[in-house]
């Protein structure tokens, strides 16, 4: 067997292994054999989660320019498919503010001749995303969100948790829901000295038993089974229909049943683009959230079964002419507070919104808006991470930096935009660290340590350079300056047993030191290079700038040819 046909043995041995391991990763069953351990509060929290989810739903609708239905439906394939096939326990999917935003601004450029939105795109277009996603997790990408820093992750919590309360402060007191964080902000002067009177009537009480309902669980273990929204959201909605009030209420629901949008395959080119952009926004809008809920509950997701999750749900979602769907945190840690433990409680939340649009939506067109929007509220103060806060100025500077712009960013700005700033912030903090350790360690060897082989003569024409640790694209600068400040030699080896990996410019770095000894009338050996070192210095032919009787596997036989070059030396100087 050649070499080629060897390697492609070998790759189609590795895509067998990785897609063995992903379908094994991907089983539903990871969620259906633990979903009868909470049916209780799994249940109850589904109902709750649904309410609070409903004006989001309807909101994201219109908001995508789409219709409020689609909105519904989006959360009901989020719910059911994302529940039955997610890698978060406690994860709840739906729409979600960023994806809302990206589809309206995909459907500029996907318009019918009238001007509408061509829905038949937008659903297709939905469709694909759900099948990128679906790739993502069977090539075992997902996971790498698990190297995201922590400073990311917390700005990101405090910055959702923020925004959350922004967004439900003029609710709150009375006033309708702004339509971004911008607004929001503007809206607060004008509600605090403007506020309606019978909108904090609902929305104090219902705010009070969130704070209060957990300490009558401790003195009442009894209670545990019945979570604090859903007794707030009786609360408030009792007192707003039994006083009468005229405030804002979630109103209307649209029913119906569902039409049917097939995929049309011959245009998967004409869509690949922005489905490709929907999908990527869903992997960091979901992943995110599951890493809130794990610093929440202290159980670890499944990041590639998450992404085949949110695939199948946008698959769903498209078919049925619903919004893209993603891991939603609000209602991810409203589930978390109702006492949601398994994934029923995503799919509770599923089927209660689907019956809703199948008829019963007038029993809950008399919830009142301040009443949701004091539960919410309760949940932007508990998505904060408590954890980072109360050491929030001892941070190191670094990770101040990261954690306050991660923060800022996703409050003026975007989650997404945020989350890449954050992330290409901690990387250069990271270059910078790793590059100093890696300057202390980039030394050349005592010459002394090899007594036996140099006399004193050989012992100032020979140096050693033994680089430690990784070889990269950071530590290229401190290689450079090392040898430029090296003292006057003839013969330069390089011990490379102690590298623990080098990349693209770092064997470039390699290749221009070399260059540049040889240039100088210096003899260059290279020694000890670990195996897969030298794989990747002979793939880039880094080697090919040193003669081949130059290389030795040991620093013995490197140092006999350097003083057989000093020996030659000396003879063709006489």
């Amino acid at each position: 067997m050649n070499n080629s046909d060897s390697r492609l043995g070998e790759m189609i041995s590795f895509i067998g292994t990785t897609l063995k391991t992903s379908l094994g990763e991907i089983n539903p069953w990871h969620n259906i054999k633990i979903m009868h351990t909470n049916i209780g509060q799994d249940v109850l929290a589904g109902i709750v989660v649904a309410i609070i989810a409903l004006p989001l739903a309807l909101a994201f609708g219109v908001g995508s320019g789409l219709g409020a239905i689609t909105g519904l439906w989006g959360a009901i394939a989020g719910g059911i498919i994302g529940g039955l096939f997610g890698g978060c326990r406690v994860g709840v999917s739906g729409p979600t503010g960023p994806k809302m935003a990206q589809l309206a601004m995909i459907m500029v450029g996907f318009r019918l001749a009238s001007g509408e939105p061509d829905l038949s795109a937008a659903f297709a277009i939905i469709f694909f995303s759900g099948v990128i996603l679906i790739g993502i997790s069977l090539m075992g990408i997902s996971k790498l969100i698990y190297y995201v820093p922590y400073s990311v992750v917390a700005g990101f919590m405090c910055g959702i948790g923020v925004i959350v309360m922004i967004l439900e402060f003029a609710p709150f007191l009375g006033y309708p829901h702004p339509k971004s964080v911008m607004d929001g902000l503007n809206d607060i002067p004008n509600a605090l000295m403007h506020f309606k009177s019978q909108a904090l009537m609902v929305a104090i009480p219902t705010l009070a038993i969130l704070f209060i309902w957990p300490r009558l669980v401790k003195m009442i273990p009894k209670l545990e089974i019945i979570p604090a929204p859903l007794i707030a959201l009786l609360a408030g909605t009792t007192i707003a229909n039994m006083g009468n009030f005229t405030i804002e209420y979630i109103g209307t629901i649209p029913t119906g049943f569902p039409d049917l949008y097939w995929p049309d395959w011959s245009k998967f080119g004409d869509y690949l683009v922005p489905a490709a952009g929907l999908a990527g926004l869903a992997v960091f809008d979901s992943l995110l959230t599951c890493i809130v809920a794990d610093n929440m509950t202290g159980i670890k997701h499944s990041s590639d079964r998450e992404s085949f999750g949110q695939g199948l749900a946008n698959c769903a979602a498209g078919l049925v002419g619903g919004l893209t769907t993603a891991t939603a945190t609000m209602r991810t840690v409203a589930n978390i507070q109702s006492g949601g433990k398994t994934p029923l409680s995503s799919v509770v939340h599923g089927l209660v919104l689907l019956a809703l649009v199948l008829g019963l939506g007038p029993y809950a067109e008399d919830i009142p808006m301040a009443c949701l929007a004091a539960i919410l509220f309760k949940v932007g103060i508990d998505i904060l991470d408590y954890r980072i806060l109360p050491i929030l100025h001892r941070l190191p500077l670094t990770d101040m930096i990261v954690f306050w712009t991660v923060l800022i960013i996703t409050i003026v700005e975007d989650l997404l935009v945020a989350m890449v700033v954050g992330i290409v912030l901690a990387f250069f903090r990271f270059v910078i660290e790793i590059s100093r350790v890696y300057k202390t360690e980039l030394t050349y060897v005592e010459n002394d340590s090899i007594p036996s082989l140099l006399n004193d003569d050989m012992k100032h024409k020979v140096k050693v350079l033994r680089p430690q640790g990784p070889m990269f694209f950071g530590a290229v600068k401190q290689l450079e300056d090392i040898y430029g400040n090296a003292e006057p030699h003839e013969t330069l080896i390089i011990k490379l047993k102690d590298v623990s990996m080098v990349d693209l410019s770092g064997a470039y770095a390699l290749e221009d030191l070399i260059d540049k000894a040889k240039n100088n009338g210096k003899n260059v050996l290279i020694c000890d290079a670990p195996s897969h070192v030298m794989k990747v210095l002979n793939s880039v032919k880094v080697l090919d700038h040193v003669e081949q009787e130059n290389y030795f596997e040991v620093i013995d036989d490197a140092v006999n040819m350097a003083k057989e070059l000093n020996v030659e030396k000396k003879v063709s100087l006489k």
